[in-house]
């Protein structure tokens, strides 16, 4: 299909008062323009361009940043003068020289509109046989909706906003306009310039088209979102709350009907990009931010939080933040426990109570239990880390590297200054500092001699 989506993100978006975009603000862990730009291209859209304007750098760095390797081109437009939806179309097609094919106007502030819906949504004008089509939908509170008045061939008569509904028509027209369209390219570039802004805002408007496309013995018509949430906008922050709910009560749905197991599907906050394996139970207070990907038969949570981390299968995850980690198969982790970018735990490996570990590989049945900090470093098969070991991987300007080999055992409170290796099968002594390498088989101790005063407590006191 050569359809073109041209997401309309210029607005100021006033009553979520914010120092941001509106449509930078994010539903589970995404912006609200990724997601519209994410359905246009899974719809099948071959190009996308996206209208900015207030805020215009903040979101063209969004989408630079999320779209730099896309095959599908996604451009920005910027629409200097916001005088209105029609003169934002204007803009984006003297920009960008579209004339053809299907072309869908949706609103950067539509989250939950469905790649479905896009596709069925331009194909209404794929024939030539309609000129425009309306995205429509029936809420269940259609109060504050511009309403389609439609002819006795069904064809858009007029569409009427809420201030001007009478009590009759505030009744009986439930249609309800969603405020994105569908043009033939061709029509849509022909006629965009009669768009005029004869009225009291002295804007341009996008729906005056469908008015005259009519005039010039064009066939308008409707297409209805049998969802009504997919034509959901946001306006505030009370309905960006309202439309998160949704976007995670659908995305809950869809999982559990996959084979995933959720506690309490009101507490767990899953992103779009995320995937959870079949028999996985997801506890209350789990999120799950960016790519993240979960394997068969683990457990989430409670209180545990992914960002762009990859667990396996049979991994159990509580009270777990990992940011950019990498969990092989039945990994444990927390509870806890912190996974900084760069983690890497190879199967059967265990980040226990209290443990942070940053830029390290855990090697395959190692285990680092409790109150342990491990950075920068490469950790071989079967090593065990006594409670409070540190890894002294930063010199106030460098960071250093520690590797430790296979069957290691680390005693507790080893304090191991890098760089420094450890070799196999090696043993360091409990409250050790480790500032020199270790051999192979080797027993590190690092103590001063203890040294016992029988009888101070009593001298002690007779001297207060």
């Amino acid at each position: 299909m050569n359809a073109t989506a041209i997401v309309l993100a210029a607005g100021e978006g006033t009553r979520m008062k914010s120092n941001h975009a509106k449509v930078s603000h994010q539903i589970l862990g995404k912006p609200m323009i990724r997601w519209v730009v994410d359905a246009t291209i899974a719809a099948g859209c071959e190009r996308v361009v996206v209208v900015v304007g207030s805020h215009a750098d903040e979101v063209r760095a969004i989408l630079a940043d999320a779209y730099a390797d896309s095959p599908v081109s996604v451009e920005t437009v910027e629409q200097t003068e916001r005088l209105g939806t029609g003169h934002a179309v204007r803009v984006a097609l003297e920009a960008t020289g579209i004339s053809d094919g299907p072309v869908v106007v949706l609103n950067g502030d539509l989250p939950l509109i469905q790649a479905d819906t896009v596709r069925l949504f331009a194909e209404t004008v794929a024939t030539g046989e309609l000129a425009a089509t309306v995205l429509t939908m029936t809420p269940p509170d259609p109060f504050g909706y511009g309403r389609i008045q439609l002819d006795a061939d069904g064809a858009v008569e007029r569409i009427i906003e809420q201030k001007d509904c009478t009590p009759e028509q505030d009744a009986e027209l439930l249609e309800c306009n969603a405020g994105c369209y569908a043009f033939d390219g061709a029509l849509l570039a022909a006629h965009i310039g009669e768009v005029t802004n004869d009225n009291a805002q002295a804007e341009y408007y996008l729906p005056d088209m469908l008015e005259i496309l009519k005039r010039h013995g064009h066939a308008v018509s409707i297409f209805h979102c049998e969802d009504y949430r997919d034509g959901l906008g946001v306006n505030s922050r009370v309905q960006l709350a309202e439309l998160t709910a949704i976007a995670r009560d659908r995305i809950n749905e869809r999982l559990m009907t996959e084979g995933v197991t959720f506690i309490d599907p009101a507490q767990a906050w899953i992103g779009p990009d995320a995937t959870i394996g079949r028999d996985t139970v997801v506890w209350p207070q789990t999120h799950l931010i960016g790519t993240c990907s979960v394997g068969e038969s683990c457990q989430l949570g409670p209180n545990t939080r992914l960002t762009n981390t990859r667990a396996g299968n049979g991994c159990v995850i509580d009270e777990t933040i990992a940011v950019d980690a990498v969990l092989e198969n039945d990994v444990e982790c927390g509870p806890r426990a912190y996974l900084r970018p760069g983690t890497h735990m190879l199967d059967g490996s265990k980040a226990g109570t209290h443990v942070e570990i940053k830029k390290s590989t855990i090697g395959e049945g190692s285990k680092v239990p409790h109150l342990s900090y491990i950075g920068d470093t490469t950790m071989g098969a079967g090593v065990n880390v006594g409670a409070g070991s540190i890894t002294c991987n930063y010199d106030g300007k460098n960071k250093h590297a520690t590797v430790i080999g296979d069957r290691t055992f680390i005693g507790s409170d080893t304090m191991m200054v890098a760089p420094v290796r450890i070799g196999s099968d090696a043993i360091t002594g409990a409250g050790g500092t480790i500032t020199k390498d270790v051999p192979d088989g080797a027993l590190a101790l690092e103590r001063t001699d203890q040294r016992v005063l029988e009888g101070y407590t009593e001298r002690r006191r007779a001297r207060l």
